[in-house]
């Protein structure tokens, strides 16, 4: 949704004043967010000092306006996160990933507070998607959490905006591998393709119990080829050529969103959809963490081996589609500037590193190492106040930040050619480097050095992706798998059944689409 929603801003908002105020004041914000410690994150920029962008995407069951309320039923007060997308776009944005967070996983959730400071969620083991009773900025607390990465925004969608936002594309695409009817989302469809608009669209994006095994799992992949498709509705040629259609999809986006302060304006809506848009379609990799059942309850789920280095491999800025930017691609290189406004004839400047102050301690039996490296430090532009600490012993070298100083610390680490694994979250106040007995001598940390990964190549794609269902969204032969497990029941009959014997049995249930 959020490349529908951005791209059709983007492309509307040169069509004059009166239009930039409508949808600019269609447009409602909270804060980024709401955890009791510790912030959202910031990215650490790359050698040409681009930063990568992660958005998550949070798909509402709100039900608490009259729309909704009749749309979803069972109307009243509360939300559910029953979708959590986190949209990674890469610093030089020839790539981008989408990964879902089933809301069935169970794990350590932050307490969260309001803007006054009132406490409005309990830190709590639980279900991920019930931190949207805390806003979603709460949401965003439990992903920062989750994954350790940072967060730059949040976009909300409720009910209402995916209805709009699929009839404005004019429909999209997709498919089904068998029959198919799920009385709890009510989706009902025969075997093959369809154009899914309005309700329809609603009703596939909700089905759990109808794909997969009935759990988030194969609704998570189903998700994944409508926003494939979606994408390559907004893409292809002629879809937005039409004014009337552009108009009313701008307007619907706008209106179906909540997003933080950093995306609360059309000029800033815009700017992120046309990061957006660089992406071909063929390097955006959709994909679900891995994860594992709840010994203790067989609906819920647990992170999975491999999660852990697929969240490290996004913070690390690595592609999931598999190699670099493709051939001739301005990506390759140093980033060109943009079109508009005019552009320096030289590369950019890099990260701003004055108001970085670190604490440098000698871990070494060498002398004047620490201070050696205060020098080095302060001629990279790092603060005036870059000194030595007390001395100690250490093996390895590290460097280690407070509660919110990750991203400068990434910043300290990446100018001394140190790898991100050598970043850790320390007690002290300070961000200190900790100099090890692996780095005896020069300013550069040694390639190679023992005990580091710093000479370790980027994790192969394929196995980042073990265990994870992945795609991409230029595919076009996938179908969402209908389940064969017995995971939906119809009043009159006993027990369980399949999606399928649900279909055959419910003649009388109108087909979602034709």
């Amino acid at each position: 949704m959020l490349w529908t929603a951005a791209g059709a801003v983007a492309l509307t908002a040169g069509a004059g004043g009166y239009l930039y105020y409508r949808l600019n004041a269609n447009i409602q914000n909270a804060p980024l967010f709401a955890g009791e410690e510790g912030d959202a994150g910031k990215e650490v920029p790359d050698a040409f000092g681009r930063t990568p962008i992660n958005v998550l995407v949070i798909g509402s069951d709100s039900r608490d306006n009259p729309e909704d309320c009749q749309i979803g039923g069972d109307c009243g007060g509360g939300a559910n996160a029953d979708v959590n997308l986190l949209l990674h776009v890469s610093a030089d944005r020839s790539n981008a990933t989408v990964m879902s967070i089933p809301r069935d996983l169970v794990t350590d959730l932050p307490g969260c507070k309001d803007k006054s400071g009132k406490s409005v969620f309990k830190a709590q083991r639980g279900m991920i998607n019930s931190t949207l009773q805390g806003g979603p900025g709460c949401t965003v607390a439990a992903v920062r959490k989750l994954t350790d990465l940072p967060i730059d925004h949040f976009v909300q969608v409720n009910f209402t905006g995916v209805i709009k936002m699929s009839d404005a594309v004019g429909g999209v695409p997709v498919c089904v591998s068998d029959n198919v009817y799920d009385p709890y989302s009510h989706l009902r469809l025969t075997k093959g393709e369809h154009t899914l608009q309005g309700m329809a669209a609603l009703q596939f994006v909700r089905t759990r119990h109808g794909f997969g095994d009935g759990t988030d799992t194969g609704r998570s992949s189903a998700q994944h080829l409508f926003l494939g498709s979606m994408v390559r509705q907004l893409k292809g040629a002629g879809t937005l050529t039409d004014p009337g259609k552009l108009l009313s999809l701008a307007d619907a986006a706008t209106k179906a969103l909540t997003v933080d302060p950093g995306l609360d304006g059309i000029t800033k809506l815009v700017g992120l959809g046309q990061d957006i848009s660089k992406v071909p379609s063929e390097r955006i990799t959709f994909t679900t963490m891995q994860i594992i059942h709840d010994p203790a309850n067989d609906s819920r789920r647990l992170i999975g081996p491999g999660a852990t280095e697929l969240f490290r491999a996004i913070g690390n800025d690595q592609s999931l589609s598999g190699g670099g930017p493709p051939p001739g691609d301005a990506a390759s290189t140093a980033p060109s500037a943009p079109a508009d406004p005019p552009a320096p004839s030289s590369a950019p400047a890099g990260p701003d590193r004055s108001g970085i102050t670190v604490v440098v301690r000698n871990g070494t039996s060498v002398t004047g190492r620490a201070k050696a490296l205060v020098e080095a430090l302060r001629q990279d532009g790092f603060a005036k106040g870059t000194d030595t600490g007390p001395s100690t012993t250490a093996e390895h070298t590290a460097v280690t930040h407070p509660a919110g100083k990750e991203a400068e610390a990434q910043q300290v680490a990446a100018a001394l050619g140190l790898p991100a694994s050598a970043v850790q979250a320390g007690k002290g106040s300070s961000i200190e480097l900790l100099i090890g007995a692996d780095w005896t001598t020069g300013t550069s940390y040694p390639a190679g050095a023992a005990g580091t990964a710093a000479s370790a190549p980027p994790a192969d794609p394929k196995t980042l992706l073990k265990g994870a269902d992945a795609s991409t969204a230029d595919d076009t032969s996938g179908c969402a798998q209908v389940g064969h497990e017995g995971t939906v029941s119809l009043p009159g009959y006993r027990g369980s059944m399949t999606p399928v014997q649900a279909f055959d049995r419910s003649k009388d249930v109108p087909l979602s689409a034709p």
